[in-house]
Protein backbone atom coordinates (compact mmCIF):
# COMPACT_ATOMS: atom_id res chain seq x y z
CA UNK A 1 0.00 0.00 0.00
CA UNK A 2 0.61 3.95 -0.18
CA UNK A 3 4.56 4.84 -1.08
CA UNK A 4 5.30 1.04 -1.42
CA UNK A 5 3.33 0.02 -4.13
CA UNK A 6 4.70 3.05 -6.19
CA UNK A 7 7.98 1.83 -5.71
CA UNK A 8 7.19 -1.80 -6.40
CA UNK A 9 7.90 -3.57 -2.39
CA UNK A 10 5.58 -5.82 -1.48
CA UNK A 11 4.67 -8.44 1.59
CA UNK A 12 6.10 -8.11 4.87
CA UNK A 13 8.95 -5.37 2.98
CA UNK A 14 5.63 -3.68 2.04
CA UNK A 15 4.27 -3.23 5.70
CA UNK A 16 7.97 -2.21 6.96
CA UNK A 17 8.39 0.27 4.48
CA UNK A 18 4.57 1.54 5.52
CA UNK A 19 5.26 1.64 9.08
CA UNK A 20 8.70 3.16 8.53
CA UNK A 21 7.43 6.05 6.30
CA UNK A 22 4.50 6.69 9.06
CA UNK A 23 7.63 7.32 11.87
CA UNK A 24 9.46 9.13 10.03
CA UNK A 25 6.66 11.66 8.70
CA UNK A 26 5.35 12.11 12.13
CA UNK A 27 9.42 13.11 13.55
CA UNK A 28 9.20 15.32 11.68
CA UNK A 29 6.48 16.98 11.69
CA UNK A 30 5.89 16.82 15.20
CA UNK A 31 7.72 20.08 16.35
CA UNK A 32 6.02 22.43 14.40
CA UNK A 33 2.27 23.63 14.94
CA UNK A 34 1.92 24.70 11.10
CA UNK A 35 4.49 23.13 8.57
CA UNK A 36 4.47 23.17 4.54
CA UNK A 37 4.11 20.00 3.04
CA UNK A 38 6.38 20.82 0.30
CA UNK A 39 8.94 21.22 3.08
CA UNK A 40 7.89 17.56 4.69
CA UNK A 41 8.44 16.02 1.28
CA UNK A 42 11.74 18.18 0.85
CA UNK A 43 12.84 16.73 4.07
CA UNK A 44 12.27 13.12 3.17
CA UNK A 45 13.00 13.18 0.03
CA UNK A 46 10.08 11.81 -1.55
CA UNK A 47 6.91 13.22 -4.44
CA UNK A 48 4.42 15.60 -2.48
CA UNK A 49 1.69 13.65 -3.62
CA UNK A 50 2.89 10.38 -1.72
CA UNK A 51 3.70 12.79 1.48
CA UNK A 52 0.10 14.24 1.33
CA UNK A 53 -1.26 11.24 1.01
CA UNK A 54 0.25 9.37 3.70
CA UNK A 55 -0.65 11.87 6.30
CA UNK A 56 -3.76 12.02 5.37
CA UNK A 57 -3.88 8.35 6.07
CA UNK A 58 -2.23 8.72 8.86
CA UNK A 59 -4.62 11.57 10.63
CA UNK A 60 -8.01 9.41 9.28
CA UNK A 61 -6.08 6.35 11.61
CA UNK A 62 -6.13 8.92 14.38
CA UNK A 63 -2.04 8.03 14.44
CA UNK A 64 -1.60 12.27 14.59
CA UNK A 65 -4.12 14.97 15.06
CA UNK A 66 -4.24 17.58 12.71
CA UNK A 67 -5.98 18.78 9.60
CA UNK A 68 -4.41 19.14 5.97
CA UNK A 69 -5.13 22.47 4.31
CA UNK A 70 -5.10 21.27 0.93
CA UNK A 71 -5.45 25.06 -0.60
CA UNK A 72 -2.47 26.36 0.83
CA UNK A 73 -0.23 23.00 0.90
CA UNK A 74 -0.18 23.31 4.75
CA UNK A 75 -0.37 20.56 7.89
CA UNK A 76 -2.17 22.28 11.22
CA UNK A 77 -0.88 20.07 14.03
CA UNK A 78 -3.30 19.89 16.74
CA UNK A 79 -1.39 19.07 20.30
CA UNK A 80 -2.54 16.03 21.13
CA UNK A 81 -3.44 16.73 25.28
CA UNK A 82 -6.15 19.50 23.91
CA UNK A 83 -8.74 16.34 22.50
CA UNK A 84 -12.40 17.42 22.72
CA UNK A 85 -13.76 16.53 25.87
CA UNK A 86 -17.26 17.39 24.71
CA UNK A 87 -18.27 13.91 23.59
CA UNK A 88 -16.96 12.42 27.10
CA UNK A 89 -18.88 15.41 29.49
CA UNK A 90 -21.65 14.93 27.30
CA UNK A 91 -21.90 11.31 28.33
CA UNK A 92 -21.42 12.07 32.03
CA UNK A 93 -24.12 14.73 31.89
CA UNK A 94 -26.39 12.47 30.23
CA UNK A 95 -25.64 9.74 33.14
CA UNK A 96 -26.28 12.15 35.71
CA UNK A 97 -29.73 13.39 34.01
CA UNK A 98 -30.78 9.77 33.90
CA UNK A 99 -30.07 9.60 38.12
CA UNK A 100 -31.92 12.56 38.25
CA UNK A 101 -34.92 11.80 36.52
CA UNK A 102 -34.79 7.84 38.35
CA UNK A 103 -34.65 9.52 41.42
CA UNK A 104 -37.77 11.59 40.60
CA UNK A 105 -39.91 8.96 39.49
CA UNK A 106 -39.22 7.25 42.76
CA UNK A 107 -40.19 10.45 44.85
CA UNK A 108 -43.22 11.28 42.44
CA UNK A 109 -44.49 6.90 43.03
CA UNK A 110 -44.43 8.04 46.68
CA UNK A 111 -46.51 10.76 46.23
CA UNK A 112 -49.06 8.95 44.83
Amino acid sequence: SGINAEYGSSGINAEYGDTLLEKNLVRIIEPYSRVQLKHVAETIALPYEVVERKLSQIILDKKFSGILDQRSGVLIVFDASQDDQTYTYALETISHMGKVVDALFKKAQKLS
